[in-house]
């Protein structure tokens, strides 16, 4: 169904939706689920709306939204899932929240790659070390082979390197 065929009124629900996922507005947010705005709901590049809210670092909004039934899996366009995005920020209190919800440590949607090797190519040290408590195998391979020590050291991230090469 194309947006010219959906009525404006629903079209700016919708937005709003995204806009309060990505702002953080947890009340907003929660009105318009409960007026039926599904909690699965993605955009036009697939993210959803628990996408939007962990990437930007909204506990609130995030805990809401999988609370709610958000499924933490769902990958966007680009394959990536809300865990992803979270540990490629390094945000380790939304890493926590989403392993609490339900997401995969060692899920790496299509490409393979997982959120153990997202933190190890951008050295989130932090995140490397939590995704690691929470049972992340760091001997994982993407659709290519590489395991997050490859991606590490192709990234330079000389830190991640060294504390991998300590799992071997």
């Amino acid at each position: 169904m194309s947006a010219e065929n959906i009525d404006p009124q629903v079209l700016e629900v919708l937005h709003t939706a995204f806009e309060a996922a990505r702002a953080g507005d947890a009340e907003k947010l929660k009105g318009l689920l409960q007026a039926g705005v599904p909690v699965n709901l993605t955009n036009a590049k697939g993210d959803s709306l628990l996408m939007l809210s962990s990437y930007h670092g909204h506990a609130a909004a995030t805990r809401l939204l999988l609370e709610g039934g958000a499924d933490p899996e769902r990958v966007n366009d680009m394959g990536q899932t809300p865990l992803q995005g979270a540990a490629f920020k390094g945000n380790v209190e939304m890493i926590g929240l989403l392993l609490d919800g339900g997401a995969k440590v060692n899920g790496g949607g299509p490409s393979g790659r997982t959120p153990l090797m997202f933190a190890a190519m951008f050295n989130q040290l932090p995140s490397l070390e939590l995704l690691l408590a929470r049972g992340a195998d760091p001997h994982a391979q993407d659709a290519g082979g590489m395991t997050a020590l490859d991606a590490a050291r192709q990234m330079g991230a000389a830190d991640a390197v060294k504390r991998l090469q300590e799992q071997r």
